[in-house]
């Protein structure tokens, strides 16, 4: 099942779960419900991330174009936060968030569309994260928001003094400023 949030393009994908004796078999997700809520590029890449800790913060990421990604996000091991920032140029609801959580206890992914920083707070420890994506990494064109930027007012869960990240990740742009480079000519 697909799921529209408030900020068009970003959806929460639910798949089936069948539980028995033996354990659970999850259908995570179908090109053709995808395709039916607008959403028919394939997914070229997947990526597995594993975080010992609670309380890291991996983001605000986004690739630049042409190399703008697509992104497919499901906890499959512990649980996180996870929100997506539209930097869509000319969009409505251009620098608001939506977040979510995904539980790998849970069938449900969060489908966030090419033009949005992304990131992720681990809530519990040993955390693993696996996300598809549309375009291959592209080092050349790496780009990301702060995601402690007041402009943007994210409610994370967790208060600023609980949360880690490393230095690359502190140190990028505030929200105005990405957005005066998403403007630039060129």
């Amino acid at each position: 099942m697909i799921e529209p949030l408030d900020l068009a393009g970003l959806f929460v994908v639910r798949g089936t779960r069948h539980v028995d004796a033996r354990g659970a078999f999850t259908e995570a997700w179908r090109a053709s419900e995808l395709a039916a809520a607008g959403f028919d590029r394939p997914f070229v890449q997947e990526n597995l991330v594993l975080t010992r800790a609670a309380g890291v913060l991996r983001g605000l990421h986004f690739q630049r174009e042409p190399f703008a990604q697509d992104k497919l996000v499901q906890a499959a091991a512990g649980r996180i936060f996870d929100v997506a920032v539209d930097l869509r140029p000319g969009s409505p609801t251009l620098g608001r968030w939506a977040g979510v959580t995904l539980d790998a206890s849970e069938p449900r992914q969060l489908l966030v569309p090419r033009g949005f920083a992304h990131g992720y707070l681990t809530l519990v420890a040993g955390c693993a994260v696996s996300y598809k994506v549309s375009a291959y990494h592209a080092p050349q064109a790496e780009a990301g928001l702060r995601w402690d930027d007041p402009a943007l007012g994210i409610e994370w869960p967790l208060a600023a003094g609980q949360v880690s990240t490393n230095e690359r990740d502190a140190a990028w742009p505030p929200l105005a400023q990405v957005i005066g480079q998403l403007r630039a000519p060129g």
